[in-house]
């Protein structure tokens, strides 16, 4: 690809990463990321893969923008106050990279679309913060085969990981786990409670969308080592961070030798929850 001046002194810094260099901003800039939710979580996430020159990142949320969102919903301003989230991140990243092309999907992720949208994608980011729509996407990907880099937080808690179990691997490669592997179905309604419930330091929001971002740039390159198979626990609080060894369950109803959820009409009969309020 022939940069421009403008594209090589924009993407400098990544060029002149050996693991990126000209070949890899090139394949960034034809790339297309899919987020689900445009909250505390997606907000630096849609940033930071914006300003990377992800060439098309879509974002569903079918949300506004309130007055509460802006203490970790970075992507959206004071000014923006009832628009919709999907269009007032969509003036974020224009500001941040006029070059990304930025295709809102203003409604709920459900069964019925879940896989027309995910097909268009390279790689799917979520930051939901509700149980059905974390299994939803999962199960789409797993059916779609594309990879799914998945975050959560609450409090002061974090979790981060990459699921690849629809995704095909190399002979005699070890099958990853899928998100169904670590949880195996959604908790009884009101059993957790929400980031509006029990609140959420906004910084924190920030450091972990970051490091979504990272994993999935690195996806998208095939650079560094991918957190399929891993867990990473970061506790704000303590400053601590792990990395879990996650192994695919056998018994999983989805990706194990004995499946019983062989399309998506398991989450039909669900509410079909909006993308993330987070």
């Amino acid at each position: 690809m022939d940069f421009t001046d403008a594209q090589i002194s924009r993407y400098a810094r990544h060029i002149l990463l050996d693991e990126i260099g000209g070949a890899g901003q090139a394949k960034l800039l034809a790339s297309r990321v899919l987020v689900v939710g445009a909250g505390g979580l997606g907000s630096p996430l849609l940033l930071y893969l914006a300003a990377a020159g992800v060439g098309t990142i879509g974002v569903i949320d079918d949300d506004v923008v309130d007055l509460s969102n802006l203490q970790r919903q970075i992507v959206h301003t004071t000014d923006r106050l009832g628009v919709p989230k999907v269009e007032s991140a969509r003036v974020a990243l224009a500001a941040v990279n006029p070059e990304v092309r930025v295709i809102p999907h203003q409604r709920r992720l459900t069964a019925a679309n879940a896989r027309a949208l995910i097909d268009g994608y390279d790689v799917i980011a979520d930051g939901s913060d509700n149980f059905p729509t974390r299994f939803l996407v999962n199960d789409a990907c797993f059916f779609a085969g594309k990879p799914l880099v998945s975050a959560a937080i609450l409090r002061f808690d974090g979790q981060l990981a990459t699921f690849k179990a629809g995704v095909p691997a190399g002979p005699g490669a070890e099958r990853p786990p899928c998100y169904r592997c670590l949880y195996r179905e959604p908790p009884p309604e009101g059993h957790i409670p929400t980031c509006a419930q029990a609140g959420v330091l906004g910084a924190f929001c920030g450091a972990l969308g970051g490091l979504q971002a990272t994993e999935v740039i690195k996806e998208l390159l095939g650079i560094g080592e991918s957190l399929a198979g891993w867990l990473l626990v970061v506790d704000a609080l303590a400053g601590t961070w792990r990395r879990i060894r996650v192994r695919r369950d056998p018994g999983c109803p989805l990706c194990g030798d004995h499946p019983s959820i062989v399309d998506l009409a398991v989450h039909a009969g669900a509410a079909d929850a909006a993308a993330c309020r987070a």
